[in-house]
């Protein structure tokens, strides 16, 4: 979690700080060098004519850990020989991180971009990577296409050239309930307006942040406004990105309307445009401080044990690791349109032009994209709806915190996004109006801009980008 920023997946565990974690493969040999492999000699180069050895850098800003950890360890025992040295970068860092690190060559090999404008965005990020559609035809045949999500190909292909390999797919649209403090308090989960304000009055009656939202990212609130927006006409949203309809549409200027309510009649926190939805919302709610948060399907990893504790201890808390649940986004609007879910490939991994070491960037960057093994330990994970079509999650395998109230959920979860094929999140959203939703969003919640004049903004935008 893309969350990325045009959101982005957030990373679960982005902390602000940069992490460097050295995966070392058997023997212990650190992750230090970055010599490129003699792929002369035939001593390198193993499955498929990929390289075997050699010492990677890996940067990005999602999941965090344990879950790269597993991704790497998985990896290493196909590849003992190359050893890969993991650096996570807050999400709201991440770009301007990245920047200098693609220019230089210095430090980075593999590097995780998303759809669109997004932070790491393809279109932001894509020319500074080699074309990986050599490498895919090499590991799974001429037919590679259909093969994998066209979601994940379409969206980091550019002017002919995949720049990177999807790892997987995040969808927004739902909200996310600790289930064990609505038993506490005796709340159902929200459906609509008025039992949404009803919780939200238990809940901050009892000191408890009802719903948490992190107003000052722009992803999460244009996955928030695009809920929305489907709740009030479905479609409408992406069809305005698109320049399909204006954004003056009289279902987009009610939309902004409601935005506005949540703010005016409590259903945001106070405070909410000055928060950021990583470390903020996402400790708030991590720690058992808030009820109710807007994320996506990225966040289904926190259902596995040592994900949430690890989740838990990072937002300060030692608590057990607690039940929590998707639900649909209320029916604010009364219409009935509920249920809705828009995503893009998460991320994916490039490989820098300037890597010293591009043989085994591409191996790794191939395994996490294509192969089955590499895939599963995504699928397994549950943080992505892995881009290999044939993979799903092992429910055999994976292991929840309380699979009696999870399982059932996450499995028609994934079933659904996994169906999803033509509502995009971000993918047609550029730069520009990334950055206007966000300054509209922001007018219309702290009272300077109605509604209609947010959105007559956006269309004035949209049609000075083109």
């Amino acid at each position: 979690m893309s969350l990325r920023t045009a959101a982005g997946k957030t990373s679960s565990l982005a902390l602000g700080s940069v992490l460097v974690l050295a995966m070392a493969a058997a023997g212990g040999h650190a992750a230090t060098a970055r010599d490129k492999p003699d792929t002369a000699t035939g001593d390198s180069s193993g499955q498929n004519g990929l390289a075997t050895t050699g010492d990677i850098v890996w940067w990005g800003w999602t999941p965090g850990s344990p879950v790269n950890e597993q991704y790497i360890a998985a990896f290493n025992e196909d590849y003992p020989d190359i050893h890969v040295t993991w650096r996570q970068t807050a999400i709201a860092d991440y770009d301007a991180a990245v920047r200098p690190a693609l220019a230089t060559g210095s430090g980075l090999d593999v590097y995780q971009m998303s759809a669109g404008s997004a932070n790491g965005g393809v279109a932001v990020f894509g020319s500074s990577a080699i074309d990986l559609t050599p490498a895919v035809e090499q590991a799974l045949g001429p037919d590679w296409k259909s093969l994998l999500s066209p979601t994940g190909v379409d969206a980091l292909t550019v002017d002919g050239e995949l720049k990177a390999l999807a790892s997987g797919a995040v969808f927004s649209g739902i909200v996310w309930i600790n289930q064990d403090l609505f038993d506490k308090y005796g709340v159902a989960a929200p459906t609509d307006w008025d039992s949404w304000k009803s919780a939200c009055a238990t809940f901050e009656a009892n000191d408890v942040t009802c719903f948490v939202q992190g107003a000052a990212q722009a992803g999460f609130n244009i996955d928030t406004i695009h809920a929305i927006a489907d709740n009030v006409e479905p479609g409408k949203f992406v069809a305005a990105t698109r320049g399909d309809v204006p954004w003056t549409d009289a279902s987009i200027v009610q939309a902004f309307t409601l935005w506005k309510q949540m703010f005016d009649e409590g259903i945001m926190q106070p405070g909410a445009v000055g928060y950021n939805q990583y470390p903020d919302a996402n400790n708030d709610f991590m720690a058992q401080r808030a009820a109710m948060v807007m994320m996506g399907t990225w966040y289904t990893q926190n259902l596995v044990p040592d994900v949430m504790r690890a989740s838990m201890e990072a937002a300060g808390s030692t608590d057990e690791p607690f039940t929590m649940l998707p639900i649909a986004f209320p029916d604010i609007a009364g219409t009935g349109n509920t249920g809705s879910l828009f995503g893009d490939v998460d991320y994916g991994q490039g490989v820098s032009a300037n890597s010293d070491n591009q043989d085994a960037a591409t191996t790794f960057a191939v395994w996490m994209g294509t192969s089955e093994k590499g895939q599963q330990v995504i699928a397994d994970s549950l943080n992505l709806i892995p881009a290999l079509k044939s993979i799903t999650p092992n429910w055999d395998t994976v292991e929840l915190v309380n699979p009696a109230a999870q399982e059932e959920p996450v499995k028609a979860l994934i079933e659904q996004a996994s169906a999803v094929t033509d509502s995009p999140r971000f993918a047609t959203i550029n730069a520009d109006m990334n950055d206007a939703l966000q300054n509209a969003l922001t007018k219309v919640a702290d009272g300077t801009s109605t509604p209609e004049e947010a959105t007559a903004d956006l269309q004035s935008a949209q049609e000075s980008v083109g």
